[in-house]
């Protein structure tokens, strides 16, 4: 029985067409994955069928068949005839999603829906606590929703994490406590926004078994985007594809995969020859310590000895855990070393970063840029305020649009595309499009070292590209040296010249990327290697 009529909807902000004439159908059950590189319009789609405001589309209608009981207001799909929670005749009603406010209100607590980067949980509160809050909205109460938590925690596997804060988990344990808050709404149908893309690909594998359970062998209707084209192929039966807003094909999951894959080009170097300095960054005996009631000292980092050339790409890779975020929190001056040396070259000078102050790091940090996975741009402000006066780079307003332009252009923009850009808003922009501006942000304070965390987390491989591209370019544009931390041993072998391997806080080797790669481990191959 057919769920949901998408009816040649249309969705324009400001004066830019982001949907045009869009139509498809969901059956009860059916799994559709939406395929399409950053900015195809997938996730405004996806927030237009949950309602959320200021996504009504401009032309064309959504419409959900669901069974309704006008005694309690519950909603299931279509084929039910008799309501779970009292016992009633339902009746099939055919709702108007964003016309008809008496159903859609009571629509819109039903359709679960896990998003990109946003958790939406109660941070203070433990896994059982959010489970419990969530269950006993949906009317569930004592010992019933004791039971219900229950299943819902081993379905996520998450019996070793029941009474921790929220907010301590790792992504992937928030991922799967936002899943069980979901389920615990019994939605008709579950919306999923890259619901795995900022994570390691061990850990999304667990999310993808955790969906698997609790939507599509629960029966549930599933709309997920993904910029890992095989998780469409793994968790949906059927897929449209998306380019500017536009459906250009529509299929079986595995056939769609297969044309959009062809579309992706290889990775293209610029052809100039990258001379690679002296020193800029020496690191000697590093360490970095913490103590743990629970688990004593804990060796974050640990003895690591490093040199980093000025106009190198230094990747830092390693599993979950490994101790390369805290390491590269050091070289960034964001923390202190418990001990060792660490010096930073500025000109001819070496500056002695473990020391506070004007005369030590606080000399030097000026110089060293990050971008951190969980970046955000100001999103009332143009990307040409989010360049200059956001950050407090203060220049008369043709100096700063020359700026602007010089450094989106070292990204990978052409001075066309960088002009359009500079009057639009960051929602306006794609996802690859705001990380490149993201890097410009960056870029533009002219940093000798800039760091990047986990600079691929929701990219499309097209995307993907699209930002080694830029890094590549940046690099010789700008003269610019790079660290980049990442799990992303695939992005670090077209990126990196070289990279350090860190396991347990130990750096256990520096070598080319092709050379690191023949020492991981299978567990690290499994969390860090997509193609072998």
């Amino acid at each position: 029985m057919i769920l949901l009529e998408v009816k040649n909807v249309s969705k324009k902000f400001g004066d830019k067409w982001v949907l045009k004439n869009i139509s498809f159908t969901l059956n009860e059950g059916e799994s559709l994955g939406i395929l399409g590189k950053s900015g195809a319009g997938k996730s405004v789609l996806l927030h237009m069928l949950r309602g959320m405001d200021g996504y009504e589309p401009t032309e064309g209608s959504i419409i959900y068949h669901v069974s309704y009981c006008d005694k309690c207001k519950y909603v299931d799909v279509p084929s039910k005839e008799i309501c779970k929670k009292c016992g009633s005749k339902m009746k099939k009603i055919e709702v108007n999603f964003w016309e008809d406010e008496k159903y859609s209100h009571i629509l819109k607590k039903k359709i679960a829906i896990m998003l990109q980067r946003t958790f939406a949980l109660y941070g203070e509160k433990t896994v059982l606590e959010n489970i419990l809050e969530a269950l006993h909205n949906a009317g569930y109460e004592g010992e019933e929703a004791i039971k219900r938590a229950i299943e819902l925690i081993k379905m996520v596997k998450l019996e070793h994490r029941i009474t921790h804060i929220a907010r301590d988990l790792s992504g992937g344990e928030k991922q799967r406590v936002v899943l069980a808050r979901q389920i615990a709404k019994e939605p008709f149908i579950f919306l999923a926004d890259e619901p795995t893309g900022t994570l390691d690909p061990q850990t999304a594998k667990l999310v993808h078994e955790s969906l698997k359970k609790l939507v599509i062998n629960n029966n549930i209707s599933l709309v997920l985007t993904s910029h890992w084209p095989e998780v469409i192929a793994e968790l949906t039966e059927r897929a449209i594809w998306l380019e500017k807003g536009e459906i250009i094909a529509e299929g079986s999951s595995e056939e769609i995969v297969k044309k959009f894959l062809e579309q992706v080009k290889k990775l293209e170097k610029p052809e100039v020859e990258v001379e690679i300095k002296e020193d800029i960054i020496r690191l000697k005996n590093i360490s970095k310590h913490y103590c743990s009631v629970e688990r004593g000292v804990i060796k974050a980092v640990d003895n690591v000895t490093l040199n980093i050339r000025e106009m190198e790409i230094f990747g830092l890779v390693g599993k979950s855990g490994a101790g390369k975020t805290t390491l590269a929190k050091i070289i960034a001056g964001v923390l202190t070393p418990s001990k060792g040396e660490y010096w930073f070259r500025v000109g001819d000078e070496w500056v002695d970063m473990t020391k506070p102050g004007l005369l030590g790091r606080g000399r030097a940090k000026r110089y060293i840029g990050i971008l951190f996975q969980e970046y955000a741009l100001y999103p009332h402000r143009t990307v040409l305020q989010n360049l200059t006066e956001a950050i407090g780079l203060e220049l008369p307003d043709e100096f700063a649009r020359m700026k602007a332009i010089h450094v989106l252009t070292s990204v990978g923009f052409s001075e066309e595309e960088a002009e359009e850009l500079l009057d639009k808003y960051p929602n306006e922009l794609s996802v690859g499009e705001r990380h490149r501006v993201a890097l410009a942000q960056v870029l533009i304070k002219e940093p000798r070292v800039v760091i990047l965390d986990e600079p691929t987390g929701t990219m499309d491989p097209i995307t993907r590209n699209i930002v080694a591209e830029s890094i590549l370019k940046s690099r010789i544009e700008l003269e610019q040296t790079y660290v980049i931390v990442s799990h992303d041993m695939d992005f670090v072998l077209n990126v990196c010249d070289r990279a350090g391997l860190m396991r347990n806080g130990k750096l256990v080797a520096v070598d080319k990327p092709d050379k690191i790669v023949k020492l991981l481990t299978e567990e690290e191959k499994e969390e860090m290697l997509k193609h072998e």
